[in-house]
């Protein structure tokens, strides 16, 4: 067996389990803000998509993916982040892929060279696959830790340029999970000089860029930062998207890898091997995804809702802020963070996550340490009702 696989920590909610463990859940019903999972309807005109291509079951797919949806992701990439008209080649560009958590893991196997003790840089708390793609990469992740007096961006001002030289990827994620906050063009740009002193790869996870408050101010991404600076190739530069929180399908497994045409045509050829091209009907359903923008709108709409009214009821009682985008809540806790946790199931049958869960430690502590990871995914009575058991608890306290 691969001996990279002993390095894999538990999955946070395999740890949840163990945490619950002998807990007795109170007598209501159950509601979780714990998994990331959206609950809004699957637009119809997806489903109707689906349906009208089943036919291409009967072919098999192309790694590369279908022509048009490539091209429907190049617009789409284009209008979206204000590129130049000609700088998103789909034949060069683009990549569509099975969800972003499996092209994000595989990108690391593709990218790192094992030889010469190599790095893969992360913030701290962040999504597990980032550390478990390093691991078996055979690369040391090393955690960025992200904390409030610095936004919630990783300080990256600590990294030694020694560090720098070892960093092969360097992994972000903008707005963030947990923490949603979002990076800015001079923090992006600031880094794509860093890759190209270093000579290290940025992959930026921005699957929960289409998750905002001000329609006027949607968050930037790195493409963007890059073609501002000149950088219209976009080297050293990748960006992964998904149809899962923007278009409530995370069903469908559908997304998109975007950036650095040499990067994208050596994990081209990785995924060729691999054998995982997106089945003919989920493409079709893609292409009519990226196209529209109307259910994207609606779906802000909801979750403005749901936030204003979560943190109508929290605020008073508890230190929680709204962020900057995406669709968690990442409070401070009034007890410790793991008992909070079971409390807040014995006493309101309502699941979180530990922020310890979703964090390392580190030489200057763990960052998700008293803190929890709120998803505000189901309808807006059980968010709301959620809120009201919680501050309940959080005043017997």
């Amino acid at each position: 067996m691969n001996s990279d696989l002993n390095q894999l920590h538990p999955y946070p909610f395999e740890k949840i389990r163990s945490l619950l463990k002998g807990v007795i859940p109170a007598n209501q019903p159950d509601i979780s803000l714990a998994i990331g999972e959206p609950k809004h309807p699957t637009p119809e005109f997806i489903y109707q998509a689906v349906t009208e291509h089943l036919q291409g079951l009967e072919t098999y797919p192309l790694t590369k993916g279908d022509a048009n949806l490539r091209q429907a992701i190049s617009a789409w990439l284009i209008q979206r982040f204000q590129l130049p008209v000609d700088s998103v080649d789909p034949e060069q560009h683009v990549l569509p892929v099975n969800g972003t958590r499996e092209a994000l893991f595989a990108f690391a196997q593709a990218i790192v060279d094992r030889k010469d003790r190599p790095a893969v840089l992360m913030p701290n708390p962040f999504y597990q696959i980032y550390e478990g793609a390093a691991f078996l990469a055979g690369a040391e992740p090393v955690y960025l830790n992200c904390r409030e007096e610095h936004g919630f961006i990783p300080d990256f001002d600590v990294v030694s340029p020694e560090l720098w030289e070892r960093c092969q990827l360097l992994y972000i994620c903008t707005p963030g999970n947990p923490t949603g906050a979002v990076m800015s063009i001079a923090q992006l740009q600031k880094l794509i000089n860093l890759a190209q002193q270093y000579n290290f790869v940025i992959a930026s996870d921005e699957c929960y860029s289409e998750l905002y408050f001000d329609e006027a101010k949607p968050p930037v991404g790195l493409l963007q930062a890059a073609a501002q600076m000149g950088n219209s190739a976009y080297k050293h530069c990748v960006v992964f998207h998904s149809l899962s929180k923007r278009s409530n399908a995370p069903g469908m497994r559908s997304g998109f890898i975007a950036g650095d045409a040499e990067i994208l045509a050596k994990f081209l050829l990785y995924r060729t091997y691999q054998g995982c091209a997106m089945p003919p009907p989920f493409q079709a359903a893609s292409i009519v995804a990226w196209q529209d923008e109307a259910h994207v709108r609606a779906n802000r709409d909801q979750y403005r809702a749901k936030f204003a009214a979560v943190l109508e009821i929290l605020a008073p009682v508890m230190d929680v802020k709204k962020p900057d985008a995406g669709f968690y809540l990442w409070p401070v806790t009034p007890i410790d963070d793991q008992a909070f946790t079971k409390e807040l199931v014995a006493w309101a049958n309502v699941h979180i996550v530990p922020g310890s869960y979703l964090s390392r430690e580190t030489a200057t502590g763990n960052p998700g340490q008293n803190r929890v990871r709120m998803a505000l995914v189901a309808t807006q009575k059980e968010c709301i009702e959620a809120a009201e058991r919680i501050r309940h608890v959080i005043e017997q306290l």
